[in-house]
């Protein structure tokens, strides 16, 4: 007969990644408990994802006063009070931890779509300052990636207002980000990892 008393080792999490789609771990299917190691949860992630390159990745949480912190892979789940305090369910933040000092060095290509992700979400929630110049062209090329070229019968006035690029998006930045977009034909950076 058990402890009445025994801490439940049922763990629920969800793991928002950065193209905005959930990883879920839990207990029953991946037999996750508060006494499993930070590398376990982490190492579930880099194979669903399928990234080699792990070094400069992590997962963060944030406790009830918002204060964000790194899941330590060397910690149970139930060390990390901080976390275990927020749920369940519990909810941590797949990112970067570490950037590349050359990010063409970079050998895997889902690494460096997972960069671009990141540099992409850090612009649009204004943790990367980012001047109007450069926003409107790496908006360009994010058109580009999503879109294709540049084609006057399906790119009407104003195709660009239904993406969001920086906070308090203006419309001379669409503008600006339509008139790139019309030079970039057949552009290098139109590859599948900007997709």
């Amino acid at each position: 007969m058990g402890c009445f008393c025994a801490v439940p080792e049922e763990f629920y999490c969800e793991v928002l990644l950065l193209d905005e789609s959930k990883l879920t771990l839990t207990s029953q299917q991946q037999g996750i408990k508060k006494s499993t190691k930070g590398s376990v949860v982490l190492g579930y992630v880099f194979r669903h994802l399928n990234l080699v390159e792990i070094d400069y990745f992590g997962l963060r949480y944030c406790d009830r006063s918002h204060q964000t912190y790194w899941l330590d892979p060397a910690k149970t789940l139930a060390e990390h009070k901080e976390l275990i305090n927020t749920g369940p369910p519990y909810t941590l933040y797949f990112g970067i931890k570490f950037y590349a000092e050359d990010p063409c060095k970079l050998k895997e290509e889902i690494t460096r779509y997972q960069f671009f992700l990141q540099v992409k979400q850090d612009i649009l929630q204004g943790r990367l300052p980012c001047p109007v110049n450069t926003a409107a062209q790496l908006g360009a090329y994010v058109i580009q990636s999503e879109l294709g070229d540049y084609d006057p019968y399906k790119h009407t006035a104003g195709y660009v207002s239904e993406y969001r690029f920086v906070p308090d998006q203006k419309e001379e930045l669409e503008d600006a980000i339509e008139r790139i977009h019309k030079t970039l034909i057949n552009s290098i950076l139109h590859m599948e990892y900007f997709q």
